[in-house]
Order: structure tokens, then sequence, then C-alpha cells
């Protein structure tokens, strides 16, 4: 036989045998195996041909699981869409409500009455109200109960809830928390599909989740991705400093307006976050979305249920992240990373502890501190009174110690919502950017704003108040304090006197009627 025909032979050969593999490859994508096991099944476990000769090895690789109906059909009932109205109104000073004659308000009115109330003007039907805002909800409890974020209802007049077989309910705010964006509404109505909570803790980087809302209105829809990130803050993130607390779970699930407030789930149908906000310069998806991870969201649902008000747990320091450039500054040489102590607060939870400015916390309860995103997530899980175990380095050498945790007064007091929750509203401290900003010393700013005296009154959110009856308000406590006195009193008439502004500058006065 000549070369020639030897060549061809062979060449026939390499062909029939190059068929039959892609023959076989073929069969395998038509087969419900997996092709990286037909692949494998050529070979041998050592990674030899079944001829015996050599051949390369093939990595034993798990196929990640690519069928979301479960999770999808589990959770689509458990999610609903929230309508926000707004009365449409508008009153003599902009800012709503019951005003009172500036002249009056500090020099009295004739003949010792009390001041004159102004009462809003109105155009139009007095009942006529828009739709201001589109979110998303979650149910957590078959008798009604739904959470979703803060921004989703804050400032709305009705809340209107629409189930997934398109049963329509008004809702009511149970409460709110602005500093996690995370609020509790109620309808009134048993046997509600519920979405279980998930343990967002065991969460992993990579681990498939599905993000289930109503973007746009295009009521459930369901996306999915991977986790990207955990423990992530977004201090640099375009979105307006609206949350103070910032721990989210980061995942490239498409999430657009409308999904705010609905649920992340993983894949076998858990509530592990509550969607919240997205990277984007635009206002639409760009491959970024964030979530407030579940056992942050247990404990402010939980704290709203029971006690009528978040209770906030307080280290008492001032930190700043530690990073290697500062460790070699500083010639830190146990930790490259970590939150690094700038001063102790007295008689708080830090000090009581023994901890001191230049330590650097490494861990809580053996959960890593890498930055402040994971140590705010960890101290929200926390209550007044809750010990945790604090690991930190100091003079280059690791310890730890028991710190009992305390709230803002410095005590470890559990707080009932007292009659204050009769107004109806949140207060929180102007930050320093806020003061430099309106030019104030202090003051209270109004957020949350739910059925109450200061929305009957007309106060809208972001009012910020600056004295009551004539008393410089700076805290929360002082607020309490003078409706206290109010109540008690043997006045008829107990009204709040309240001077204020709005973040444009302009000056209002509200007479807020405590009157049951």
């Amino acid at each position: 036989m000549n070369l020639y025909a030897k060549t061809a032979l062979l060449a026939c050969g390499v062909a029939v045998a190059s068929s039959a593999i892609t023959m076989l490859a073929v069969n395998s994508i038509d087969s419900t195996d997996s092709v990286a096991q037909s692949v494998t099944a050529l070979f041998n476990e050592d990674g030899t041909s079944h001829s015996g000769g050599a051949f390369y090895t093939v990595a034993n690789t798990v196929t990640p699981p690519t069928d979301f109906t479960h999770a999808a059909e589990s959770t689509i009932n458990g999610v609903v869409s929230i309508k926000c109205y707004s009365n449409r109104q508008q009153y003599s000073q902009g800012g709503g409500g019951q005003y009172i004659d500036p002249f009056e308000f500090f020099f009295g009115s004739p003949f010792g009455q009390q001041p004159r109330r102004q009462q809003p003007q109105q155009q139009g039907n007095e009942k006529d109200e828009v739709q201001k805002g589109l979110g998303s909800g979650v149910i957590i409890s078959e008798d009604g109960y739904i959470v979703t974020n803060n921004h989703v209802i804050d400032g709305a007049d009705r809340l209107e809830v629409t189930l997934n077989d398109n049963r329509i309910y008004n809702a009511k705010v149970i409460g709110t928390d602005p500093s996690t964006d995370v609020a509790l509404l109620k309808i009134e109505e048993n046997g509600l599909h519920v979405i279980p909570f998930g343990d967002s803790d065991k969460l992993r980087v990579g681990e498939w989740v599905l993000a289930v809302g109503n973007p746009f209105g295009f009521t459930s829809t369901v996306t999915t991705g991977i986790v990207s990130a955990k423990a992530r803050g977004m201090q640099s993130a375009p979105h307006n400093g609206r949350m103070g607390i910032e721990s989210y779970i980061q995942t490239d699930a498409a999430v657009n307006p409308g999904n705010s407030g609905g649920a992340l789930v993983n894949i076998n149908g858990e509530l592990i976050g509550i969607n919240t906000a997205i990277y984007s310069q635009t206002g639409n998806y760009a491959g970024c979305s964030f979530a407030i991870p579940a056992t942050i969201v247990t404990k402010i649902v939980t704290d709203l249920r029971q006690y009528g008000t978040v209770q906030r747990a307080i280290l008492g320091i001032a930190f700043t992240e530690l990073t290697p450039q500062m460790a070699k500054e500083k010639n830190i040489t146990a930790t490259n990373d970590g939150i690094l102590v700038g001063e102790v607060m007295d008689q708080s939870a830090a000090m009581e502890a023994g901890i001191k400015a230049n330590d650097i916390i490494i861990a809580i309860n053996n959960v890593p501190t890498h930055n402040t995103a994971q140590l705010q997530g960890e101290i929200s899980k926390y209550r007044p009174g809750d010990k945790i175990t604090l690991k930190y380095v100091r003079d280059n050498k690791v310890a730890s110690t028991s710190v009992t945790l305390r709230n803002n007064q410095g005590t470890t007091k559990v707080t009932q919502a007292g009659n204050i929750s009769a107004l109806g509203c949140a207060f929180a401290p102007l930050t320093d950017k806020e003061k430099k900003e309106y030019q104030l010393a202090s003051g209270l700013k109004v957020s949350g704003l739910k059925d109450g005296k200061f929305k009957e009154a007309g106060i809208k959110n972001g009012f910020i108040v600056l004295d009551i009856n004539n008393m410089r308000v700076r805290t929360q406590d002082d607020v309490e304090k003078i409706y206290d006195a109010i109540m008690k009193s043997n006045d008829t008439d107990k009204v709040m006197f309240i001077t204020g502004i709005y973040p444009t500058g302009r000056r209002v006065y509200y007479a807020v009627d405590l009157t049951e």
C-alpha cells in the first residue's frame, strides 16, 4: 500500500472517530444528563481514556440549578403592589395644616384667648387625591402584616395594597424605621400567602437569588441573579443619604422603580432580603441592586410589633475604617483592616467594656468587621441589654471582651412607644451636613409620618421642629417631656405650639391639638 493510500485510510479513521464523538456529544445534549457528565463518561476516574492511552483530566464540576419555577411560584402570591395617595391640597403657608398668626404665637391673642387657628385652604374636591408613588411589599404573616421600604410609603395620606389575585385593601402603618428604610403595614385579612424568612447570614457570594416585585407597575415580575457581595455599604452611591444604617446584600438581579419593598428570595423560596435601592446614573437598572438583609428586617419588624418603636443598640464609639496605609503609618502589624476606634463616649457600652481609643475592632461574635457596613449590620441585630463578644487588636495583640449594649440614653432599658406615638411620626436629629445647609444649631426632622396628631395638623415629612411651646428641642426626649407636661396639665385646651422650617427654608408655625 502506497503512502497516499495509508494517508487516506488514516484520515477516514479520524473522521469516523470524530463523528462518533460528535454523535455522543449531540446525544448527551438531548439527554437529561449534563454535558459535563457526558464528557466525563468518556474517561476513567484517573483521567485516562478507556482505551488505556493518556489523555487530559476533566474537572469534577457541580452544575448549578437553573430551574427557578419552584421559587417563583411559591413567592409571587406573597408579594403585593402598594400604591400611595396624597390629598390634593394647597395650604396658605405652603406647609399645610393649621396655621397660627406668628404675632399671636409669640405675644398671645387679645383678651387671653388661645391663638386663632386657620384651617387649610383647599382647591377642588376635599376628597380629591392623587397617586404619588408605587412600590412593592412582602406578606410576612397570614393575618395581614406586610413589610416594605419606608421610602415607598413616606408622606402618603392613604395606602392601597393589591394582592396578586387583584384583591384590594387599604393599609395602615404600624411603624417605620427610616434608619434602615423599613416600614411595617397591616391589612385586615386572614389566610394570606406568606413568604417564610430565611437566614441571610448564611448567604454565599455567587448564590442564585430571585427579585420579585412590581417594576413600572408590571405585577408579579420575577428576575434572577446572583449574590454579588454581602455587607455592602453605599456611602459613595447617589441615594441622597436616605438611610443611616447600611449593610446590604448586593445582587445583579434586575431591580427597577416599583421593585422597592419587594422580595429577594433564595432558590428555596425563602425571604432573604427586601429590595431597596439600585446604583444608577439614569434611575433605572444598571447592574447593581441592593437589599436589606432578612436578619435585620426580622429584628426591625419584631420591634415595631412588640414595642411600637425600634430598640436601637449603641456601642458608643466614634470610628473610621482601618486601611493598609493607616496600619503601616501606625505600625499595626496584627491586622490590615477593621474598625479603628477614634473616641469612646462617656457612660457608653464600649467604655464599660474597657475599649479604648486606637483599638481595632476585628469581629463581633466571631463575625468579621472589615468595614463600617459589617459593623453596622451586626450591631443592628441587637437590642439594648444584649451581650456581644467584641474581638479587637491593641498593641498588636488580639484580645476579646464582653459588651453589654446600651441605648442612646446610655441605659440598657428597652423602651415602649409612649403616648408620644399619638403624634404619628418619628423624629430624627439633624446631621452636621443638614445643620450647615439650613444654618441651624439643632432641630428634629419629622419622618415616617402616619395617622396621628401631626398629620391632622397638616405637618409634612421633612418638617424641622425647632421649638415647642417656646422651648428648644434637640432630642426626642425633649418632645416627650413637653408632651407629658401638656397632657398632665389642668388646661382644657391641650395644644403644642410648634415653630419650624421646611427644607426649602420656609418658616411655618403650627398649633397641634392634643385633645382627645
